[in-house]
């Protein structure tokens, strides 16, 4: 069963909403994390890694699981497919990851604002900012923004075959459509 029209395009809308949302809540998190940097205001540090913890759970985590499903919805619907174009199959790999550091960094957060609402004005300071995650993430962000908006040609071996198959179903083929 071929989706609708209406169907893809609803489905891309919610994909770039939430994967330029995935790269606005970064570059939120990302200021906050410099904002800890080298203050030593107590307030400024407690707020900010409460926020990194709201912005991470209640913001990233929703905005990146709904840019990794809408993406394979998005392939596996269209004529680029899942696994036939290396560059699908990177942008995957990539989003996957950047999801998985996602969760696996978020316990370690929240353990840090918990410290930061209770913590001495020494052990405040102690604690720093949260630059080296959210920076990679977003370079991995970018890396499948750059990825997606340029498609770079280059058929897997799955491609291949199929592309072997039935000539007319590729996407070059049909580019100019």
């Amino acid at each position: 069963m071929t989706p609708s029209p209406g169907f893809r395009k609803a489905m891309l809308a919610v994909h770039l909403t939430a994967s330029v949302g995935w790269i606005g809540g970064v570059v939120a998190y990302l200021a906050l994390g410099l904002a800890t940097l080298g203050t030593r205001d107590e307030l400024t540090i407690r707020g900010a890694w409460i926020a990194m913890e709201i912005i991470g759970w209640y913001a990233l985590v929703p905005l990146a699981m709904t840019s990794l499903a809408t993406g394979v919805i998005l392939a596996v619907t269209t004529r680029w497919g899942l696994f036939r174009h290396y560059w699908v199959v990177i942008s995957l790999i990539l989003t996957i990851l950047a999801v998985a550091v996602l969760l696996w960094h978020l316990p370690a957060v929240t353990t840090t604002a918990a410290i930061a609402r209770t913590a001495s004005p020494p052990r405040l300071a102690a604690l720093g900012g949260d630059l080296a995650h959210p920076a990679i993430g977003m370079v991995i962000l970018l890396i499948v923004l750059v990825l997606n908006i340029y498609k770079p040609r280059g058929l897997t071996r799955y491609g291949q075959r199929r592309e072997r198959r039935n000539p007319t179903s590729a996407p070059e083929a049909r580019e100019n459509r």
